[in-house]
């Protein structure tokens, strides 16, 4: 009995000359999005270069640099303000972003038959409304998901609520049309649904509701069915609907296991369109090999686990469905741009969160990083704390 005494003195003590668990910034959480930004101004430095070739430095990457300065402020923001601040905002937000896909349909710049971008020409820029929509889709969801935490379901007015919030986005989206970010919308949102506890037979109209969509958008749109046709048999079609996977395919082949060399890439010689944006891992794969994939990859998947742990920590269910909705929205991208960089899924545009060339989405995903990060920061458990009683019985958790 008196070993055991001393034994669990010893391990009071040890805890205890940890100091307090003060709130801190999650390592992993840092240490990864600090990986993939500093990847991605390589990549884009590296794909740019051969378009700028006046410039000492291409405007891309400058402009890129510039994002990630600013999105790194937008994170410091976001991660200063409290959870129940973002509640209060979360409808508000999203109302906006809907009326910003809005005035994008109605007087959006047109670009490539769509229209995504929606310019402000009194300050001279210009930005990608859907980026913003998607963080505010995310979270008025995880806001009207809050309510009756003592439930171990949602009630069905909160599920379909949580339906309704994602699918007008969704709706504004097919009509520009983009389609994939219209599907990336309603799957985090389901990811939401399926962590908050709804019942599976929830699920069963939104995913046949998101089927006869793309039925009818494949119909509707020739390029879609082209793309697909691509993608069934890309060889076949390498000099029309296949070209870019095929060329992805050809980067992933010269890159072997450790790349040809960082800036020594060919696939970004007018070969691998959109190599600075959409198909960035094949050029990560041409000039830095698996090696290069592997540590992207792996980023990501710390991402993930470091989100996910944040999200289990949380008090509150507002703040655990935050959290993990964040994260949601900065890895199933990636899993996305992964699968169609690679042949896995028909191609279609979307950016590699923190890699891809783009400045609207640059500051939004550090603006999910932040919000992530406060909630991790305020809102979660301490990683040591006592069990009720320890100081009787001198037993700590973590």
């Amino acid at each position: 009995m008196k070993r055991r005494t001393r034994r669990a003195g010893r391990r009071r003590a040890s805890i205890a000359a940890r100091g307090p668990a003060w709130p801190e910034l999650d390592g992993a959480v840092v240490t990864a999005t600090a990986a993939l930004v500093v990847t991605g101004l390589l990549m884009v430095y590296s794909a740019t270069a051969t378009l700028d070739l006046d410039r000492l430095i291409p405007l891309h990457f400058v402009r890129q640099l510039a994002a990630c300065l600013a999105g790194v402020a937008v994170a410091a923001a976001t991660a200063a303000l409290p959870s129940n601040l973002w509640k209060r905002a979360a409808l508000p937000l999203w109302a906006v972003g809907v009326a910003l896909l809005t005035a994008t349909l109605l007087a959006g710049v047109e670009v490539n038959g769509a229209r995504r971008w929606f310019a402000l020409p009194v300050l001279g820029l210009s930005f990608q409304p859907v980026e913003i929509a998607k963080w505010a889709t995310v979270l008025a969801v995880a806001a009207w998901l809050a309510p009756g935490s003592g439930r171990v379901t949602p009630a069905p007015r909160r599920i379909y609520g949580s339906l309704g919030l994602a699918a007008l986005p969704a709706l504004l989206l097919l009509l520009q049309p983009d389609l994939g970010n219209a599907v990336l919308i309603l799957g985090v949102v389901t990811l939401l649904l399926f962590v908050a506890g709804a019942p599976g037979r929830y699920f069963f109209a939104p995913l046949a509701a998101g089927a006869a969509a793309l039925a009818i958008h494949l119909a509707i749109h020739p390029y879609a069915m082209r793309r697909m046709i691509g993608f069934l048999d890309p060889w076949a079609t390498a000099s029309r609907e296949g070209f870019q996977l095929v060329q992805s395919f050809v980067g992933f082949g010269r890159g072997g296991l450790f790349g040809v060399g960082l800036g020594d890439g060919r696939q970004k010689l007018f070969y691998l369109p959109e190599a600075h944006t959409d198909f960035i891992l094949s050029l990560v794969a041409e000039e830095l090999g698996l090696f290069g994939v592997l540590v992207v990859l792996g980023a990501f998947a710390a991402l993930l686990v470091a989100g996910t742990r944040i999200a289990r920590r949380a008090h509150g269910r507002f703040a655990a469905l935050l959290a993990f909705g964040m994260t949601a929205l900065l890895v199933v991208p990636a899993i996305v741009n992964a699968a169609v960089v690679t042949g896995l899924v028909p191609t279609k545009g979307m950016a590699m969160p923190f890699l891809s060339y783009g400045r609207t989405g640059m500051v939004m995903n550090f603006a999910a990083l932040g919000v992530l990060l406060g909630v991790g920061l305020r809102d979660a458990r301490p990683r040591w704390q006592p069990v009720r009683g320890a100081e009787r019985r001198g037993s700590w958790r973590r």
